[in-house]
């Protein structure tokens, strides 16, 4: 009889080890879901419900919610989640290029420059929390029109004050922390990721839940979700497995194979340097939230300003920038461009610090046709500036997916913060549970448990 292959998945169970992995990333999951829901002491609840009521699921807040899990609008310990860490992991890889010390660091011993990157974004990440938190207390407080958390460093409310921040930045090297462990006892390299992950799933039963509370379109919106839903990941996965394979030449294996061709006439596969579409995750969709949200707030200042001319500026400002209002198109076209942008540029910042020119040029391979070092390296670059399209429009596309869905359905106008989750949220879903099988896969073969070598 034919040999039959077994899957290597069949032994994820079985094998003790990578058993022990899942088990212990599970437990960590749990444990940062029950610390999300501990809120900030000092909160004058009933304030916060008003204010999440009347914001939605919209607008930077919204959005920054739906990442976070649901902390944001609990004012959660959490609330902030592992972003200052991220915001401190961008900051870093920026300043890399810029400052030429940093650079020629990276490009001795990038193993040594990783470790140097890893140990100043820790650091980094404490003064980022801290920021963060005044931040977000401060947008709370001027948005919702009343306090709520009474926050100051003047008076009596310094030391209560001094506390909440303390806490919410404890909440957040917590989140890291966690993270941290889930990539080094349980599933490699993937817990700060997770950790998002499970933000971001565990809204999906209340948005599904909301949904069904709209007696009159539940049907009609469950159905667009569904659509969102399977649209988006078909087009993520088939974005993200696009590659351009640049050939390569090595002078000795070239050799060979002229050596080898001539005598026996044996062809060898051409070596080649695969470029992958690379969608940056969620970072141009933040830097794009962010940079939007700051006309609003800062014109929220002056909503209520005596002079009518400053008053009519102001309030035309908030109304241009709003989501959700009347005249939104604006709003969502300057969404999409600096989305693109944002894409493009965060792409060629970290495709310039692989070093692609002087490490083939190091190696002693070359592109057939093209100059080693530097010329290797813009011939690459071009070559990323263009894949990067279709993953820059994609991301585009997924973030004024509330927009387009208004148009098409205008009855998904209340329910565009769960469509912004069921496109939006999908990005990092599906790179996660992407990421995540390619890492057990991964370990599955390390111990072993390879489809060829598994036979009945």
């Amino acid at each position: 009889m034919p040999e039959k292959k077994q899957s290597a998945w069949r032994f994820l169970w079985r094998s003790e080890d990578i058993r022990k992995k899942l088990l212990i990333s599970l437990a960590l999951l749990m444990l940062f879901r029950i610390a999300a829901n501990v809120p900030v002491p000092g909160i004058d609840r009933e304030a916060l419900a008003v204010f999440a009521s009347q914001q939605g699921g919209t607008g930077f807040l919204g959005f920054l919610n739906m990442l976070s899990g649901g902390t944001i609008q609990n004012f959660s310990l959490l609330s902030m989640g592992v972003y200052p860490y991220i915001t401190a992991q961008i900051i870093i890889q920026l300043l890399v290029p810029i400052i030429p010390a940093l650079q020629r660091k990276m490009q001795e011993d990038q193993r040594e420059g990783r470790r140097w990157m890893e140990k100043w974004t820790y650091y980094l990440a404490v003064p980022m929390a801290m920021l963060s938190a005044i931040g977000q207390i401060n947008i709370f407080n001027s948005l919702a029109g009343t306090p709520i958390v009474d926050f100051g460093f003047t008076g009596e409310i310094w030391l209560p004050s001094l506390m909440v921040l303390l806490v919410m930045t404890a909440g957040t090297m917590f989140a890291i922390w966690i993270g941290e462990l889930i990539s080094e006892y349980g599933i490699r390299g993937q817990g700060l990721s997770l950790v998002i992950f499970a933000g971001i799933v565990s809204q999906i039963p209340l948005n599904i839940q909301t949904l069904l509370l709209d007696q009159q379109n539940r049907w009609v919106l469950l159905t667009a979700m569904v659509i969102v839903i399977v649209v988006t990941v078909l087009a993520i996965v088939y974005v993200q497995q696009g590659r351009r394979n640049v050939p390569i030449m090595y002078p000795q294996k070239s050799q060979i194979f002229y050596a080898i061709q001539r005598g026996k006439s044996v062809r060898m596969p051409q070596p080649t340097l695969p470029l992958m579409v690379n969608l940056s995750g969620m970072i141009p969709l933040i830097f794009a939230s962010a940079i939007l949200q700051f006309p609003a707030i800062i014109s929220s200042y002056f909503a209520g300003n005596n002079t009518e001319w400053v008053r009519n500026i102001a309030i035309s400002i908030q109304s241009f920038f709003n989501p959700t209002g009347v005249n939104s198109w604006g709003y969502w076209v300057l969404y999409f461009i600096m989305v693109v942008s944002f894409t493009y540029f965060y792409t060629t910042v970290i495709f310039e610090q692989q070093n692609y020119g002087d490490n083939l040029k190091r190696s002693g391979a070359q592109i057939p046709g093209v100059h080693g070092g530097a010329a290797t390296q813009k011939y690459l670059s071009r070559i990323q500036s263009r894949i990067t399209l279709p993953g820059a429009l994609l991301l585009g596309a997924v973030a004024i997916m509330p927009f387009l869905l208004q148009l098409i359905l205008p009855a998904a106008s209340s329910s565009a913060g769960i469509f912004l989750l069921s496109s939006s949220g999908l990005l990092i879903v599906v790179g996660v549970v992407r990421d995540t099988f390619m890492n057990i896969e991964a370990e599955l073969k390390l111990h072993g448990y390879q489809e060829k070598l598994l036979v009945s």
